[in-house]
């Protein structure tokens, strides 16, 4: 059913109050999921990877897609339109507790962004909680974890309710205690359990 497709970097899947026309599945790169509100203002909810499924609550509704998704890197994305994809869940009711979990760690991954824009006290404390959830995926060593990183700090302040120019200051204010440290498009975290100390701020 999976029909696969290239994408470039910027390129909308699907927006918010579009009708369902089917789900996307995320084989190769990484797509950005986002809300707006009626005054223009974004929030970054999450970062979808490999293998996640998208879409897949207003398929099954027939509502109107509730978020945006935007590819962030070069991506591979395979479409299944809404008549073939419920068939096929007809056909096989066995799935549907594949598809139940899908939609869990959905709702568990949003709540947690959630959770951590709105009751974090400082920036700082939600900063260093984002970059520490994203170096769980990111590469370990015996002195550092690496992870891609190539947002801008705009799309960093969507991410945790904050200004451009904070994130700015707070991203230096990181480097220059030794939190974190650049290399190109990649951000290695020396020492996790210090970044700790600010997440819990």
């Amino acid at each position: 059913m999976q029909h696969p497709s290239s994408y470039l970097p910027g390129i909308i899947l699907f927006s918010e109050k579009d009708p369902p026309t089917g789900v996307f599945i995320v084989q190769d790169g990484e797509v950005k999921l986002s809300m707006n509100s009626n005054d223009g203002k974004r929030l970054i909810l999450r970062i979808a990877k490999k293998g996640e499924m998208l879409g897949l609550a207003s398929v099954l509704s027939g509502r109107l897609r509730e978020m945006t998704a935007e590819t962030l890197y070069p991506s591979k994305i395979a479409f299944i339109g809404r008549c073939d994809f419920l068939k096929f869940l007809d056909r096989h009711p066995e799935t549907y507790r594949s598809v139940t979990e899908e939609m869990s760690r959905n709702y568990t991954m949003v709540c947690e962004q959630l959770r951590a824009v709105g009751l974090s006290h400082s920036a700082p404390a939600r900063l260093a909680r984002l970059l520490l959830d994203w170096s769980v995926t990111g590469q370990t060593t015996n002195h550092e974890t690496r992870f891609r990183f190539s947002l801008t700090h705009e799309e960093i302040g969507e991410f945790i309710g904050a200004s451009r120019e904070t994130v700015s200051r707070t991203l230096s204010a990181f480097r220059s205690r030794h939190l974190i440290a650049y290399h190109g498009s990649t951000l290695s975290i020396p020492d996790k359990s210090a970044l700790e100390t600010y997440s819990r701020c």
